[in-house]
């Protein structure tokens, strides 16, 4: 994908979307610019992150090389900018960074620049929802940039495919509307998926569980009909046995609940296998992304009920369990395969989380950590922790750890243990659910809530991890 020119526009208006590259900070409020990062090292392994989960939709990238500590104020900031609500997190590539996030009734996708925070254009539409459960009304799904294109789809089930130098709309659908697709739980949530030639969407409605579109039109290509609904967890492209897969971890609002794993040949969209793994709660949701450990091994995890279980795909693309982790399952992180064995935050609330190891061939515990400490605030004492915390894994096998409520970590991680090198809290905010991205040396952190006792406001942050 071609760098963006830093040129700077006249200021146009076409629909909604509003062309502009913002001369300077004091014509975009929103943003504020701290210092400029360090220079890229001379032999800097960088990546795009053109999606939720990083180049390899698994939260770890080879970017390298990065610190290897904190200072004990944080690391350098480089710009921040004020968000809406949303637990979207960004995709950057090709010199420009993407943010999905709702203010004032709309949602607003806007692209700026990955290292100023400088304003190229925004877009915005109008929505209607509210969470009936009282978490955020903004957009859960990130952005995908691919091909110079920007697709988004908002938690009412609008996509739209937009030109990512200029934000004009190249197409648009309304999948709530055309498939009668429901609310669910807490609107729509899964991120689409490029895979070839196709855009993969988990829609959730009876006649297409799961849409395949054109990513130049957004004509349908096909459909999938299943009683599974969409679920939080996104769709993941692999290749099992040789043949290029889909994975869609299903799972909607339904009673009885009911959900599980489907295998689909992405060429026709027909479902060669079905898994059920859903707890029998009905307010419950599978929300892991699936984990392709190697071309027969998949990973899937809820954590109201059942856990985890490891699936063995045979040449027939059946599944069956090869073993099962009841006290392995994920609320909403991905976990992280590394070397056979895998790394994450298990629990369904704050005080039930604890980081754990496992091996991915037998199933067997290696360790567990809860990793909580206490914190000082306004002369108050807190349990303090990174509970349900997020992990990214960089080339330097160093591990990035953001807690839930706004820590930043630096960990060593292997299947005798982990240790805490460093940690600071870089703000303290709940509902810090956000995978962080890191491109080219740089870290976006989203605070998806105000500050607790500064009101910070909901805020991207960019931090220089440069070495």
């Amino acid at each position: 994908m071609p760098v963006r020119s830093l040129s700077i526009p006249i200021c146009l208006f076409l629909g909604n979307t509003i062309l502009s590259a913002a001369a300077d900070t004091h014509t975009d409020s929103r943003l504020h610019t701290h210092a400029a990062p360090k220079p890229l090292a001379p032999n800097a392994v960088t990546a795009p992150w053109p999606r939720f989960l990083g180049p390899a939709d698994n939260a770890t990238t080879p970017e390298t090389p990065l610190v290897t500590e904190l200072p004990e104020d944080g690391p350098t900031p480089v710009w921040e900018v004020e968000k809406g609500e949303g637990y979207a997190s960004p995709a950057i590539d090709g010199g420009h960074l993407v943010l999905f996030h709702r203010m004032e009734g709309l949602e607003i996708v806007e692209c700026r620049h990955p290292e100023t925070g400088k304003l190229f254009w925004k877009f915005d539409y109008t929505v209607d929802y509210r969470d009936r459960y009282g978490y955020s009304n903004g957009p859960r799904a990130g952005p995908i940039l691919q091909d110079n294109r920007v697709y988004t789809c908002g938690v009412t089930n609008r996509l739209h495919c937009l030109d990512l130098s200029t934000g004009k709309v190249l197409w648009e659908r309304d999948l709530a509307r055309e498939f009668n697709a429901p609310q669910n739980f807490f609107g729509a949530g899964a991120s689409p998926l490029l895979l070839g030639e196709k855009l993969v969407v988990s829609v959730g409605a009876e006649k297409a569980t799961v849409l395949a579109c054109d990513p130049a039109t957004g004509r349908t290509l096909w459909t999938v009909e299943d009683a599974w609904g969409a679920s939080y967890a996104s769709p993941v492209a692999t290749t099992l046995h040789g043949k290029a897969r889909l994975l869609v971890y299903a799972g909607g609002e339904s009673k009885p609940a009911h959900g599980g794993l489907l295998l689909i040949d992405p060429e026709t969209g027909t479902v060669e296998d079905r898994f059920p793994w859903r707890a029998d709660k009905y307010e419950s949701v599978n929300a892991s992304t699936p984990v392709a450990i190697d071309d027969r091994h998949v990973y899937i995890s809820e954590c109201y009920q059942k856990g985890g279980v490891m699936l063995h795909v045979d040449g027939e693309m059946k599944f069956e369990a090869a073993w099962k982790a009841p006290d392995f399952g994920m609320h909403w992180m991905t976990p992280i395969h590394a070397d056979g064995y895998l790394y994450g935050f298990r629990g369904r609330n704050e005080p039930d989380a604890f980081l754990a190891c496992y091996h991915a061939g037998t199933g067997e515990e290696q360790w567990r950590e809860t990793l909580t400490w206490k914190q000082e605030i306004d002369g108050r004492s807190f349990g303090w922790g990174f509970f349900r915390g997020s992990l990214l894994r960089t080339g330097d096998n160093l591990w990035i750890c953001l807690g839930e409520l706004g820590t930043l970590a630096l960990l060593e991680m292997s299947p005798q243990g982990v240790t805490v090198v460093d940690r600071v809290d870089l703000f303290r905010a709940r509902s810090t659910w956000t995978t962080p991205a890191l491109h080219r040396g740089l870290l976006y952190v989203s605070q998806n809530e105000p500050g607790i006792g500064d009101n910070t406001p909901r805020r991207l942050l960019c931090y220089d991890l440069r070495k």
